[in-house]
Formats: structure tokens, C-alpha cells, sequence
């Protein structure tokens, strides 16, 4: 795409393009005879950009009468997982084509006097993007080396690109999923021609980063709106959207307090299967099996984590990143969530309001009074909660002010008497 407009738009007449297979990589011939018809001479050359010796042998092939004027790098390789799933190997496999690649140009072209050093980078650098914790610092070194060579007096320019809607070796495997996953989060994709059209807007632009990346702001005003671009989204859509990411655990918790435990079950795991529809763009009658694999609904690391996501925000917890590989059912996953939220066993209520209680004591100060008459009354209760409750009201009320009567010795005496401390 990018030859050919080079080529149609811009009057190039003298193209040098690289990949690792060069001449036997899929259409390659068909794009030379292409641009060759529309009078270009396209040379198509087979050369490991982020092998130093290859590009240096490659650079010395360039003919004097038509020195080199531009670099063009868009090389990338993506390796979708979670970041506890990354390994060196990994994001070496990564970092390779993109940032060793980037390093060589720079370097081997340093001296070389170039109109134009444009490096194709990625709004995962900017924005962040699950699963690609090693793209995105891939991009954001880009990024860098950009404004690197800005300092330096050379010319370099980053665009960090969103997703495109043309499909390619990167991201021909993503999933119609996948892509809806995007749409939901704002991305709009970027058509050829409309790609073609920001890449020329960016020439006539200053700076060593741009960014062109079409967002939906209602879309995303809608979900928790990353920081970087909260000021792009109206301030009572934005409320909207932050509340989403705060997340209505305590309104969940009040529901499940009133329910019995079979009920509990059935609405986690109905939480838990709506949200597997959403991030797998079913409609909202689809049915969800909960006893099926996550992984055999179609679900990737990916939609897994914007699972996570949904159902942290939806309960208040914090939820691993590898949740639908730990739990790897709708109903099992909901079992977790139930232990969780405190709700295994008994009175998950009463537990709920001895949790705050705990949480109020120990973060509150009080005076020696207030002190001693706390440990009289949570000591009456622990006996009490031993005893069954038979005690009568009137008996509690006589117990409660013995116990405000007596002293803290005599407290303490009672204490080791019940220890079989004496």
C-alpha cells in the first residue's frame, strides 16, 4: 500500500523494498511488476534488517546516481499474553524486527544525508493494550528513537498507528472478536485510503511523535476511560465512564446478602456468562454454557482480560490477569468470585459487617476509656457466640452492665479464668 502510493501520490521513481524472504515473499513480484508499469524501478531485496551485516551489505548495493533519500521502517511481530507469560525469549522474539531493525537504519544511515526517517510505531506504545505489554515497549522505543534523532539534527518520525482495517501478517489472525473487542474499547479501524491521507498529513506536520489513531469518544465514555484521554471525553461522560471503572461491588454485595446460596450461585454465574458474551460480541440472548471451557468458547488471553476487567470493575476485586486460564469455567469461575466476596459458608452478611467492623477498629483511634469498654463488649460477644445464644435478653442486659461495672482487673481475672490461665 504504501509503495503504491508512494509511487501514484508522490512521483517515486526508485524504490528499495526489504523483508526477510524479498523476492519469495507472498504477491511481491505482482507489487514490482505493478509499480514497474506505472514507471518505477522497485528493486525487491531479501535481508534481515535487524542482522547488521546483511543491512550494511544491502546499503552498499544502493546505486550512487540514486542515493538513498528515505527510510521507511514497518517491520513488527506480535506475541499476544499476559505479562506474567512473558519470557526473555519472547520479547526478544519481539523486540528484534522492530527495535534491533530500527537501531541498524539509525546507525548505518547516520552519515547519510536522508530527506525522510519514518519509523511505523503503534498506539499500544501510547495507550497501552492487553496482552501486548512487549509490542508496546517495542513501539514506545521507537517512539524514542525518533525524538533521538530530532536531538541529534537528523530527521525522524514516529507514527504510532492504531489498528488497521486491511488485514496483514500481524494481525491476520485476529479474530472478528478481537476486532469488536477493539471497536468496544473506541479504536476505530483505519481504511487503506484513510491511512494514506493521515500519512501525508503527518509531513506536513512538526514533531518527532504523531499519533494517528481514530477513537470513538462515545464509545468510550461508556467504559473506564484511560487517563491519557480524559481530557478528550466530556466531563459528564467521562463521570459516566469512571464509574464503570469504580465498579458497583458494595450494590453486588448488598444483592447476594438477601439471596440463599443456590440463588448466590446462579447470579455469579450468570455475571460471569453475560460477561463472556460481551467480550465475545454474542448478542444478549446467546447462551453461554457454564460448564464449558473458556478456551472452547473462544475466548484468548486477550478477551480474557477484558473479562478480568468486566467482572473486577462489576465486584470490586482484584482478579489475576490469567483468571479464565486458573478458573477455566463460567460456573468455577464463579465459585471463586463467591469466595472472594466472603460468601462461603454461613452468614456471609454478618461476615461482610464483622469485615468493616475489623477494618474501623483498626483504623480508628480511641482513648483508654473507649478502649477498655470495646474489650468488655467484643469479649461478651465471643463468650455469647460460644455459648449458642441461649442467653435471654434479660440476662444480656444484666451481663452487658456487670461487665461496664467491672474493673480491668477484674476483666483480666476473668479472662485467665476462662483461659484456664489461674
Amino acid at each position: 500500500m504504501l509503495a503504491r502510493h508512494l509511487v501514484t501520490e508522490h512521483g517515486v521513481r526508485h524504490l528499495l523494498l526489504t523483508s526477510r524472504r524479498g523476492p519469495d515473499a507472498p504477491g511481491a513480484e505482482e507489487i514490482r511488476a505493478e509499480l514497474a508499469g506505472l514507471g518505477a524501478d522497485v528493486t525487491v531485496a531479501a535481508c534481515d534488517a535487524a542482522d547488521r551485516d546483511q543491512l550494511a551489505t544491502l546499503l552498499a548495493t544502493v546505486p550512487a546516481e540514486h542515493p538513498l533519500r528515505g527510510v521507511v521502517h514497518l517491520a513488527g511481530v506480535l506475541d499476544d499474553g499476559v505479562l506474567t507469560g512473558l519470557t526473555e525469549d519472547r520479547l526478544a522474539a519481539v523486540l528484534r524486527p522492530k527495535v534491533a531493525a530500527a537501531v541498524n537504519l539509525h546507525e548505518l544511515t547516520r552519515d547519510t544525508e536522508l530527506d525522510a526517517f519514518l519509523l511505523f510505531s503503534g498506539f499500544a506504545g501510547i495507550l497501552g493494550n492487553g496482552g501486548q505489554a512487549a509490542y508496546a515497549a517495542a513501539n514506545t522505543f521507537l517512539d524514542a528513537l525518533a525524538q533521538h534523532r530530532r536531538a541529534l539534527g537528523l530527521p525522524g518520525t514516529a507514527l504510532a498507528w492504531s489498528l488497521w482495517e486491511q488485514r496483514s501478517g500481524m494481525t491476520g489472525a485476529l479474530a472478528e472478536a478481537d476486532v469488536a473487542r477493539l471497536r468496544r474499547e473506541g479504536i476505530v479501524p483505519i481504511g487503506t485510503a484513510t491511512g494514506m491521507e493521515l500519512l501525508d498529513a503527518a509531513a506536513g506536520l512538526a514533531g518527532p511523535l504523531l499519533v494517528p489513531a481514530p477513537l470513538t469518544l462515545r464509545t468510550m465514555a461508556g467504559r473506564a476511560v484511560p487517563p491519557l484521554l480524559r481530557d478528550l471525553v466530556p466531563a459528564g461522560r467521562r463521570a459516566a465512564g469512571n464509574a464503570v471503572a469504580a465498579g458497583d461491588g458494595p450494590g453486588l454485595a448488598e444483592r447476594l446478602a438477601g439471596l440463599s446460596a443456590g440463588e448466590q450461585d446462579n447470579l455469579l454465574v450468570n455475571l460471569v456468562c453475560r460477561g463472556a458474551a460481551a467480550v465475545l460480541g454474542h448478542g444478549a440472548d446467546e447462551h453461554i454454557d457454564r460448564n464449558r471451557g473458556f478456551l472452547e468458547l473462544g475466548m484468548t488471553s486477550l478477551t480474557g482480560v477484558e473479562l478480568r476487567n468486566r467482572l473486577a470493575a462489576e465486584t470490586g476485586l482484584r482478579l489475576p490477569t490469567s483468571m479464565i486460564f486458573d478458573f477455566t469455567t463460567p460456573s468455577v469461575l464463579a465459585a471463586h468470585l463467591r469466595g472472594e466476596l466472603g460468601l462461603d459458608g454461613d452468614g456471609p452478611a454478618i461476615l461482610a459487617d464483622l469485615d468493616h467492623l475489623e477494618a474501623t477498629l483498626f483504623t480508628s483511634e480511641f482513648d483508654r476509656e473507649t478502649r477498655a469498654r470495646l474489650l468488655k463488649r467484643l469479649a461478651a460477644l465471643q463468650w455469647r457466640l460460644e455459648d449458642g445464644f441461649t442467653e435471654t435478653p434479660e440476662a444480656d442486659a444484666e451481663d452487658t452492665g456487670s461487665l461496664d461495672a467491672a474493673t480491668d482487673a477484674e476483666m483480666f481475672a476473668l479472662i485467665n479464668s476462662e483461659l484456664g490461665l489461674d
